[in-house]
């Protein structure tokens, strides 16, 4: 059976990503090398983003200026937050205590 997709996958390219953001191109490369944002890149080599990234890389600037938190700091602590959120979504989806 074959599948037509309706929708291409919504992704953003650097350059929108970058304009959205205000970072420049080498330091959203550089975040995607440490492993802070997550990309695909096509045949090309170009760099393609999810358009929750924009939502990342507005932690990693508010992390970075508010705290002062240096990159592998920030991995962390972006890893947290991860499974504190998945953890507080298991919690809510149990049934209420008696």
């Amino acid at each position: 059976m074959t599948r037509y997709p309706l929708v291409r996958p919504a992704r953003l390219s650097l350059d929108t990503v970058a304009a959205r953001s205000g970072l420049h191109p080498t330091l959203i490369r550089r975040l995607v090398a440490l492993g802070l944002v997550d990309c695909t890149s096509d045949a090309g080599g170009q760099l393609w983003f999810a358009p929750s990234t924009m939502a990342t890389l507005a932690r990693v600037q508010r992390l970075r200026s508010e705290l002062s938190l240096n990159y592998a700091a920030i991995g962390l602590v972006l890893d947290l937050l991860d499974r504190i959120h998945v953890l507080e979504a298991q919690v809510r989806s149990r049934q209420p205590w008696t």
